[in-house]
Parts: C-alpha cells; structure tokens; sequence
C-alpha cells in the first residue's frame, strides 16, 4: 500500500512539474511522426544509462527523424531488454545492447552519445565518449565532483565536440523572457537571489537490508569508481541519489538547474564564500545521508544568493514547489518551470508609488526538454559547439558551485573559494574534499 501511495505521488508530482518531460508522448505517436531520412543523413546515437533521465532524453532525442538510437548500454539486463524494445518500437529495429560503455564507443557507425547513468560515472563516460570522438548529451548534473568538472570542461574543449549539458531550463521560454527582464535593469540593483527546491513527491524511503544483487544486474560495474560495498536496493535505481558514495542529493539534483539561471542571470561565476547549514531533520531514522533540510549562503562581489531544499514537503518561496526569485531594490523577479512574474516594491521615501508595474504570472505551455535536445542536434548537423544553449562550461558552473554548498555542509565552516588557486585557500578539510577517490582499479581520468 505505501509502494503504491508513493508512486501516486511521484507520478501527480511529475505531472505537475511538466513532466511531459518523464511521460510524454506514447511511443507509437513518436513513431508514427518520424519521416523517412537517408540513413547518410541520419545522426546515430548510443545511449548510456538507460532507465530514468537517460532514456527521457533518448526519447526525446527520437522525436527528430534526423535521429536514430543504434546502440543501448546498461548494467541491468532487464532494464537493457525493456528500452531495445522501446527502441525498436520508436524506430522499427533492435539497438545493438552492450553491457560495458567502453565497448560500446568502439563503434565507429556511432555519431554521439546520451549519459544517464549516476552522477559518479559522468565523468569517465563522458571523458571516455570524447576520446572516441563523440558528441555527447549528459545529464545533470555533470560530475559528483568539483575537480571531475574540472577534467570534464578541459576534455570538451580538448576534443571540441558538442556536449549539451541536461540543464533543459536553459531553453524554456519563460526563462529567457524572465532573464530579458532581468537584464533591463528594471528590477533596480540586485542584492539577493533565492534559489530553491521543496520536493514533497520524493526523498524518503524505507530502510532495507543488504541483499545480493537482482538477477541480471552487474553490480561491480555499477559501482564503478565508487568504493566497493555490499548490494543495497536504497542505492541502486533512482535512490543513489541520496547516497555522498553516487551524488550529492537535492542540492546537487535539483541545485544545478536553479543555480545555473541563478549564476546566468547574475553573470556570475566564481563565489568568494560559502556557509551551510542542515541536516538529516525530516527523516533522521532512515539510512540516506545527504541532508533532508538545508541552507547553503553563497557570497559574491555584488550579491549573495541563498540556496534552500527539503526533501518530503511541498511548502517553499512564494508558494512554489521550486524557482528562482532575482530580488532588487524595485521589485522581485520569481521564475520557475511553471513560468514568471514580478511583485513590486513601494517607493516609501517619496510617497510609497510602486517603483515599476506588477506582471502577473506569465504561463508557460512549452516542451523545454525537446527544445534543448533540438538544439544540441542541430549544433552536432553545424558542428558549432558555440551554439549550444547549455554547453560543458554552463554545467561546470552550476556544479561546482552545488558541490562548493555540499562541502560548505560537510566541513561545518564557512569557507572561501580562491580562485586563481582553484582551491579553498589553506582550509585543508574542504579541499581534501575537491578531488574523488577512485575505488575498484579505475583511474580519475587525466587531460
């Protein structure tokens, strides 16, 4: 009964959050709308990490019938045999199926590549792709890591490939016409911006012994660079998440897209310090260990921006489950997937007039995610990794600032980012915490 409730809720939730994203079209319709391309013509792709994101992404991808999924990768066998299905219903054939990404990009017929797999993969799947002179689409955020970001950004620009970061908010409209406003300068001096995630639908879970892994599921690849551990099902499939070992939980998972329209409406980059505070306060008995509640208070020349999640509830900043919220002198800027609008201030020295007009929410009825794969499709037929709207360097900001609040939390100071040294100054605690620990004979990947 509560499995039950609980995917209730996750499915509403989804709904709510536009997820024609997770839902979408029925594959038949996709099929159905696919015009006959040459094969020379047509852009073949691979995907990596195939149940969750990376198959909505694929999905979407397929939409365009300049597009054809060749390929398919996954640790889990079911999960390989249910999308070569998925696949072949889209496009009429069977994917070839590996088990092993490296394998997979030895396949020359191979243009460009989806990553779906957990946050602690990114960085070798996508250094990996690169080297094999693909074009890759991965997803959010880019890396579990400050310097995998790092080697991710210096492996792109290396290779020159197109490489779309699944930040799909940087092509919903709202956004740029919000961001537009922004940039008037109506709002007056900017002195805070609020980014935001509380999100009711997900982020609890039940604890659950170590078991040996499901039938079909190669768990030692799974793992991968992350440090060898028995079999638990909290950690696997969607749940990772919450787990430091894979992730780095709601600020990570839902940080990077607020704090990228954050840190590109701000044109801003590097912080110069960072203060966290939360912890497990909503669930303190179940077996996760990112934190259910936190507060991370970024400083910048100009501005400090306050990053708020919680897992489980629904009650955030101006009644909205998630957003952005650009705070001037004239007035407030609040932004998210459901669209925009502006609350004045009041003149109060001169007569208490609102400084500029009030825009009710501006509604939004736009499929962002086929837009952003539409864009990276069309920059890979141009070959102009210019014209991406979120391209690796975007992604490398928005996560290594996310990671920065994750190491803010776990070292319990308030800590300053040097940026000229790429460190945290001679706080040795945060920057022992900059670069992973690769486990299992894999290798941090070197540019």
């Amino acid at each position: 009964m509560i499995d039950s409730r609980r995917s209730f809720f996750i499915k509403s939730a989804k709904i709510g959050l536009g997820a024609s994203i997770f839902s979408g079209m029925p594959l038949s319709a996709i099929s159905s709308m696919r015009k006959y391309v040459s094969p020379n013509e047509k852009i073949n792709f691979g995907l990596i990490g195939c149940k969750g994101m990376g198959w909505a992404d694929m999905k979407s991808i397929l939409k365009n019938s300049e597009t054809d999924c060749i390929a398919i990768c996954d640790v889990d066998e079911n999960v390989l045999n249910n999308r070569s299905n998925n696949v072949e219903e889209v496009t009429g054939k069977k994917p070839l199926l590996y088990e092993d990404y490296r394998e997979m990009l030895e396949n020359k017929d191979i243009d460009a590549v989806v990553i779906g797999t957990p946050d602690h993969w990114h960085c070798l799947n996508l250094v990996n792709s690169l080297e094999a002179g693909k074009h890759a689409y991965c997803e959010k955020p880019i890396s579990n890591s400050i310097a995998e970001a790092n080697i991710m950004l210096n492996s792109a620009k290396k290779h020159n490939k197109c490489v779309q970061i699944g930040q799909w908010q940087r092509s919903g409209g709202q956004y740029k016409e919000a961001l537009d406003y922004l940039w008037s300068g109506k709002l007056g001096d900017i002195r805070l911006v609020k980014v935001w995630a509380y999100q009711g639908w997900y982020g609890w879970v039940d604890n659950k012994p170590d078991t040996n892994p499901p039938h079909g599921v190669n768990y030692n690849m799974w793992l991968g660079p992350a440090p060898m551990r028995k079999f638990n099902q909290n950690r696997f499939h969607f749940n990772f998440r919450w787990y430091w070992d894979y992730a780095g939980g709601l600020m990570t998972d839902w940080g990077v897209h607020e704090i990228d329209i954050a840190l590109y409406g701000m044109k801003a980059k590097d912080p110069i310090s960072i203060m966290a505070s939360g912890g497990k306060f909503g669930y303190p008995n179940q077996d996760t260990e990112t934190p259910d509640t936190l507060q991370t208070i970024y400083k910048y020349d100009n501005f400090t921006m306050l990053w708020e999640h919680a897992n489980g509830i629904d009650g955030g900043n101006y009644g909205k489950g998630e957003g952005i919220a650009f705070i001037g002198n004239n007035g407030t800027l609040v932004v998210n997937r459901g669209g925009w609008e502006v609350i004045p201030e009041r003149d109060h020295r001169n007569g208490g007039n609102f400084h500029i007009k009030k825009i009710p929410k501006q509604s939004v009825d736009f499929n962002a995610l086929d837009a952003h794969t539409k864009n990276f499709i069309d920059c890979i037929k141009n070959n102009d990794p210019n014209s991406l709207n979120c391209g690796i360097e975007s992604g490398s900001i928005a996560a290594i600032n996310a990671h920065m609040g994750n190491i803010a939390y776990k070292t319990g100071n308030k800590i300053y980012w040097n940026k000229e040294r790429g460190n945290f100054g001679y706080d040795y605690k945060a920057n022992s915490l900059i670069t992973p620990k690769y486990n299992n004979g894999w290798k941090l990947p070197k540019i």
